[in-house]
């Protein structure tokens, strides 16, 4: 029985990595269209003229929700336009610099090494020109994909009306029915809750960062701060990198220490305030999951597809703990990855 689990596990993961090309877009796309909806049902709760959007009025209901759809892509479109007008020019411009940074990079090393009297090997430096140019290499593969993603979206967007019935369909016992729409519901209310905490406590921690970077005069702070947003998507490994890229910069372009600490000084601050102190208490104990259980996840999926598996690992990992918490076969699973063996409540069928 062991085995045929871990021959289906290994055979499942083997799957998974074989089919990343068409994996990744589609999870990319599911992941755009999850994101549309969600800002568009804020849209819907502020506007003003929430009152004509009645099942009696059905154009004024329509036209509800097309401006409500609308207004969200046309949000994501502006952060993708300021990314490709103000951020791409400067890492652009930071790439051909690089080699440059790892050349005083490797001099600062020897000095330090010289200084404490240890040997030195310039192979345990890591090569920042080659880590750069692997990011944009991937961030090049996603928008060579960018075809497949929006045709995959547009089809989730045509469809989207079929859903319910389509559900009804799978599940017609009432009850079974229940409980399925139950464990969407859950995972539904969870991804907004993480997806809206996470995005503003990112963004708040990336325009902050900024502010402080470009105040003490550090060189491509745009990039430093969109870098520090984006990797807040990604648990503890994220912060790590969110700091370290800046600070070394600063340390090997400074001409004194001065800069160099002010910016390890302010970055690791803010990403202490924000990430560690701001954000639990805005998320709560909604999703109640265990540190270790999101850094292994975090590895497993960054092993099988890459950075995009680092950046879902959470969601993907949210999404399985209420799941295996609804069957008995599988609640031990959903115990390991919380955070203090509490979980949700098994809705009975």
């Amino acid at each position: 029985m062991l085995s045929n689990g871990l021959i289906f596990f290994i055979g499942l993961v083997f799957f998974l990595w074989l089919g990343r090309p068409i994996f990744i877009p589609l999870l990319i796309a599911a992941f755009m269209w999850y994101l549309i909806n969600a800002i568009s049902a804020y849209y819907r709760k502020v506007f003003p003229f929430k009152k004509n959007r009645d099942a009696n009025y059905p154009v004024p209901a329509r036209v509800f929700d097309w401006t409500a759809n609308i207004l969200s892509a046309a949000t994501i479109g502006g952060v993708i336009y300021l990314f490709i007008t103000q951020i791409r020019p400067m890492y652009e411009e930071l790439i051909g610099v690089m080699p440059e940074i790892q050349m005083r990079l490797t001099m600062l090393a020897e000095y330090l090494s010289a200084q404490m009297g240890i040997s030195f090997d310039a192979s345990l430096i890591p090569n920042i020109s080659q880590i750069a140019t692997s990011v944009g290499m991937s961030a090049a593969s996603i928008a060579a994909t960018i075809g497949m993603i929006v045709i995959y979206m547009l089809f989730m967007f045509v469809e989207q009306s079929t859903f319910n019935r389509k559900f009804a369909a799978m599940f017609p016992n009432r009850r079974q029915s229940k409980k399925m729409r139950y464990i969407i519901d859950s995972i539904d209310t969870n991804m907004k809750k993480y997806l809206f905490v996470k995005t503003f406590i990112s963004a708040v921690t990336g325009i902050v960062s900024y502010i402080w970077m470009r105040s003490i005069g550090l060189e491509f702070a745009g990039v430093w701060a969109f870098i520090v947003f984006i990797t807040s998507y990604i648990p503890t490994i994220g912060a790590i990198v969110a700091c370290t890229l800046p600070i070394l910069y600063s340390l090997v372009s400074a001409p004194t220490l001065h800069q160099p600490i002010l910016t390890a000084a302010g970055l690791i601050t803010l990403q202490i305030v924000f990430g560690n102190i701001l954000e639990p208490k805005m998320t709560g104990k909604t999703l109640n999951l265990s540190t270790l259980a999101i850094l292994i996840n975090l590895v497993f999926w960054g092993m099988i597809w890459g950075i995009a598996g680092m950046f879902f690992s959470v969601p993907l990992l949210v999404a399985t703990f209420i799941i295996t918490a609804q069957f008995d076969s599988t609640r031990w699973i959903a115990v390991l990855l919380s955070a203090d063996g509490n979980i949700p409540d098994k809705r009975e069928e």
